[in-house]
């Protein structure tokens, strides 16, 4: 039977309809299946373009049921500035897997911060020690805001330390979310002396330069890499990497557009050196953190199977509380 149109979903809409908890939930799930090669491989394609660029991602998932997704993502980071636009826009098309009919279209920035601060916190459940009770984030915007909710889900954080080149960002990050998730939230200007203190680090920056040292990384640190979506941007000393338990969201993916990307560049490691993937420490090929003093990063690049999964419970979940608007492109 031919479905009854396809649904257009709006940011709003995907913000209602998608929890935090749940995406972990979806996330986790994703990784799982890749880890225990129940999946195609999802796809990339990157374009520059000035001042930012443009990617799509795809790839196929069976949930309830077959579904395809594609995300074309656009991302400027000096759009706030000069256009007062969102650093990152676009959509993703949800389509049925089974006969390619196009189940939604939905916006792509909501999904893409929940989907990423998700699989930062999924990472940090299997790879941070357990007991971790202090952060940094580095980059106080949206994706650093839901990299911490997301922390405060899977593990017992008590404190946390806010840095961004904007200091007032930085209070604004501080004050909001301290309220929020009721933890003690300081705004800082030294990077050094915060991740020092911490049992976790996340880089969700738009920088082009390495700016996490290795010197300021305590033993047993577990730090989430996650701003390097294009081979241009750039956060972490490429050394850190060579010296240090690497896990990856997609090998191949990190090794062009990661932090493994300047690593390698740097002949710093190998890709043999790499540890193995997220999704292979989630299905049990591979054990997590294996030390208390081990430093693991984890370079988190975006797959595409976490586009899907997010799409398909923000879909399903649309259609049982019929929100959005239906569209029939082929009357």
């Amino acid at each position: 039977m031919k479905p009854d149109g396809t649904l257009l979903l709006t940011r709003r809409d995907v913000a209602a309809l998608l929890t935090i908890d749940e995406c972990i939930e979806a996330v986790e799930h994703a990784f799982k299946l890749h880890g225990e090669g129940r999946t195609q491989p999802p796809g990339m394609l990157g374009v520059h373009a000035p001042d930012g660029g443009f990617h799509i991602k795809a790839g196929l998932l069976e949930l309830n049921r077959s579904y395809f997704a594609a995300k074309v993502n656009a991302n400027f980071p000096e759009n706030v500035k000069r256009f007062g636009l969102p650093m990152i826009q676009g959509v993703v098309v949800l389509s049925d897997g089974e006969n390619g009919y196009p189940l939604a279209l939905m916006d792509s920035i909501q999904l893409t911060i929940q989907r990423t601060g998700a699989a930062t916190g999924v990472a940090a459940k299997h790879l941070a020690r357990r007991n971790s009770k202090t952060a940094t984030i580095c980059g106080c915007g949206n994706q650093g805001r839901i990299s911490l909710r997301a922390l405060t889900k899977v593990l017992p954080i008590e404190r946390a330390w806010a840095y961004d080149r904007d200091r007032s960002q930085a209070q604004r990050f501080a004050t909001e979310l301290g309220a929020e998730l009721r933890i003690d939230i300081e705004p800082v200007g030294d990077l050094q002396t915060a991740v020092r203190q911490s049992d976790i680090c996340v880089t969700c920056t738009p920088s082009t330069q390495p700016f996490l040292r290795e010197d300021f990384i305590a033993p047993g640190t577990f730090i989430a890499a996650v701003g390097a979506d294009n081979s241009e941007k750039w956060e972490l000393e490429p050394a850190m990497l060579g010296r240090n338990k690497v896990v990856v969201d997609l090998l191949e993916q990190c090794a062009t557009i990661g932090e493994l990307h300047h690593a390698l560049d740097a002949d710093v490691i190998k890709r043999d050196e790499v540890y193995g993937e997220l999704g292979e420490v989630i299905a049990g090929g591979k054990p997590g953190r294996t030390s208390p003093e081990e430093i693991i990063i984890f370079d988190s690049t975006g797959m595409a199977l976490q586009d899907v999964v997010t799409a398909a419970a923000v879909y399903e979940k649309a259609v049982r509380k019929g929100t959005g608007i239906r569209i029939d492109f082929a009357p």
